[in-house]
């Protein structure tokens, strides 16, 4: 007995010791790795800024605004309507990202505030940017609601992932089977965007092959655990996205009035999307157009192509906006409402979830 005393008794000692040694390799080689990224990612956002900038300076000039305004004028009832159904769609589509959340984290809010918190977070992310939008205002209104910081930062994470994840499947079909013919001033080839587009392919591979096959159902990330979902929900996050991008890219075709062939205008839908992204200027105002143009204006005029953008801004950004505002007020209210009553529904803790399984069970991950 006093053996085996001792060996329990020293285990813990050696076990911290190590967990000491280890905390601070990490610490080590995060200063040694991190040392040199910061600046890289500082100058290379900087530099793809700048070339932003430049496109938008340069086309700037030499548009022709009475041109952009009678292009506007030219749309007809049919064609705004069109556009304005996809529209629609879209916010419809992307309004359900979050019930995928929902599901996995097993809190109890009624779907339909969160369809209503996603839209109006979509609508702000499109014209304020993501800090205010898509994370911002998800945080503020889920909070409002009863949802704990943590749940909402499970929600946000996969309404990410569904988001990118189309994305990613889509761009690398486009960028491997039909790459742009990009301005010799990008400096990027198109045997580049291929292998881009293979990257994204195999990322996306990647994704699905772990929620089919992983034996781990969750990743961790600093202090915050994501579930894994099932293959099928997987599968049903790609399906929704792939759909959204392009019904987002058919409400500009529709708007070209058929000009440019469908597949072209999502691949510069795709590439204006990522660069609205890394530039970090709300709504992307300017790099959109900017990119458009680059990439179109030897097909089409350069008034016509900003025509249909400033009409796709309009149907896209703003008329969302208009009502997501009343919107959230009424979030709000419901909000206060249930606080007043004492019935905000939060979400289980990870204390109960074993005690309440054996008479409630979890339901499925899978749809």
């Amino acid at each position: 007995m006093r053996v085996d005393t001792r060996i329990e008794t020293a285990a813990p000692a050696s076990s911290s010791a190590t967990t000491h040694h280890n905390r601070n390799l990490r610490m080590l080689r995060g200063r040694h790795s991190g040392s040199w990224w910061p600046a890289a990612r500082a100058t290379l956002t900087a530099a793809f800024l700048a070339l932003v900038l430049w496109l938008i300076v340069n086309q700037a000039r030499h548009v022709d605004w009475p041109a952009v305004q009678q292009a506007l004028r030219s749309y007809g009832a049919r064609t705004l309507l069109g556009a304005a159904l996809l529209a629609a769609s879209s916010f419809a589509l992307y309004s359900t990202y979050d019930l995928i959340g929902r599901r996995l984290t097993h809190h109890r809010l009624p779907r339909r505030l969160v369809v209503a918190v996603a839209f109006v977070s979509y609508a702000f992310n499109l014209n304020f940017g993501s800090l205010v939008g898509g994370v911002g205002m998800r945080f503020k209104l889920y909070a409002r609601l009863g949802l704990k910081p943590g749940v909402v930062t499970r929600v946000l994470g996969l309404s990410l992932i569904t988001n990118w994840l189309g994305y990613a499947a889509l761009a690398g079909c486009v960028f491997v089977w039909r790459p742009l013919p990009l301005p010799p001033q990008w400096k990027l080839s198109g045997e580049a965007l291929r292998w881009v587009g293979a990257l994204l392919l195999v990322g996306t591979a990647a994704y699905l092959w772990a929620c089919f096959r992983s034996r781990r159902r969750s990743w961790q990330w600093r202090s915050q655990t994501l579930p894994l979902p099932s293959w099928r929900t997987g599968l049903l996050q790609l399906a929704l996205s792939t759909l959204n991008w392009s019904l987002i890219s058919g409400t500009v075709f529709v708007l070209l009035r058929g000009q440019v062939e469908f597949t072209t205008v999502l691949a510069v839908m795709l590439v204006a999307a990522v660069a609205a992204v890394i530039a970090h200027v709300p709504a992307g105002l300017g790099v959109i157009e900017a990119v458009f143009v680059a990439l179109l204006s030897h097909r089409i005029d350069a008034s016509e192509l900003l025509g249909a953008l400033l009409a796709y801004r309009a149907v896209y950004y703003l008329c969302p906006l208009a009502l997501a505002l009343p919107l959230w007020w009424l979030i709000g209210q419901h909000g206060a409402a249930h606080r007043d009553k004492g019935q905000a529904q939060i979400a289980p803790t990870s204390n109960n979830t074993t005690s309440t399984s054996t008479t409630n069970p979890s339901p499925p991950e899978g749809p």
